[in-house]
């Protein structure tokens, strides 16, 4: 069965969703009030082009990918739910928790999948690491570092560098970590933007695991990395080559008058796996989920616990205290 779906929105997130549902499915259009944007990419996929997304709504679309500026997310959502369609929205999932919770809940009473873009949780090197953790490989982690810096995207206008970036990293190492956030600190500021475009964000979780995280638009190079410190392992995943690094070590006998000469030994090995588009990963994943009747692997819920981590970051680096959750 190819499903009829649709994107609204076609900026560089949509875009891509478009490409990829043209190659998966049966991409019956998009819609975005930039004809300059929206009408190339509808000729070059061989699609039809809506200015307005009620007319999209109004097509027998199924399932809609919705990747517009995030103000917007809710207002449309809600008005494709009402009419019992399938979405997957980016991320974050709506402005506000009031907005997240009430899409969530009125997904549910209308029976329909909600799916949400954290894009990073699809990454190869996320589910090897998960699956690693749960069989006990790497031993029990006791922290997490994650380092998510570039320079600035042209294409983000309406959040700062916590939304569009940190939220990533909230919700991978709730993920892998598996436990809820304790509580928040943040310390960001604004260098040369009109939101914070760099914050160092400090999680405390539940099962009593610390993750810290580093986010930038100021840094001149792209670093998108994740690290655990475990018992038996440390462990450092990177997104864009998908590649894990695992390394130990073991200090053999010693003169403790004599440290420079203590012997260590260290294992480190490099696990380079099958390269695949997270975001293609994703959205078969949302299409699955509406196919076989179960959850998608990001659900509502999901995305509304990791906005209120990312909206207690905002609120700690305004007040410069620790937001309890």
């Amino acid at each position: 069965m190819s499903f009829k779906v649709g994107v609204v929105g076609v900026g560089a997130m949509g875009q891509n969703h478009a490409r990829i549902y043209s190659e998966i499915a049966d991409l019956v259009g998009v819609a975005d009030p930039n004809e300059g944007a929206g009408k190339p990419l509808a000729e070059r996929l061989n699609t039809n082009y809506y200015k307005d997304y009620k007319e999209l709504l109004k097509t027998d679309v199924e399932a809609v990918s919705i990747a517009t500026p995030t103000e917007l997310h809710y207002d449309i959502a809600k008005e494709f739910v009402e009419k019992g369609k399938h979405i997957l929205v980016e991320k974050p999932i709506c402005l506000t928790v009031e907005d997240s919770q009430k899409l969530v809940d009125m997904t549910k009473d209308a029976g329909v999948v909600l799916a949400v873009g954290m894009v990073e949780r699809f990454n190869p090197v996320v589910e090897f690491a998960k699956e690693a953790i749960e069989n006990g490989d790497y031993g029990k982690v006791i922290t997490s570092t994650a380092r998510r810096v570039s320079s600035f995207p042209s294409r983000i206008k309406d959040v700062g560098v916590i939304m569009d970036l940190g939220i990533h990293d909230m919700d991978v190492m709730r993920y892998l970590i598996g436990s809820d956030v304790r509580s928040v600190f943040c310390a960001a500021g604004m260098h040369k933007h009109d939101f914070e475009d760099f914050a160092n964000i400090l999680l405390s979780f539940e099962n009593g695991v610390t993750g810290f995280i580093e986010v930038n638009w100021l840094t001149p190079m792209k670093v998108r990395k994740l690290a655990l410190t475990c018992t038996k392992n440390f462990v450092e995943l990177d997104y864009p080559t998908q590649s894990i690094e695992v390394s130990s070590s073991t200090i053999g006998e010693f003169d403790p008058f004599n440290l420079y000469h203590a012997h260590f030994e260290f294992d480190h090995r490099q696990v380079r796996l099958k390269k695949q588009e997270p975001l293609k990963r994703e959205l078969m994943d949302f299409l699955g989920a509406i196919k076989e009747g179960r959850e998608p692997l990001v659900t509502g819920e999901d995305a509304l616990t990791t906005l209120r981590i990312a909206l207690a970051a905002v609120e700690s680096q305004k007040s410069g205290k620790r937001i309890d959750l």
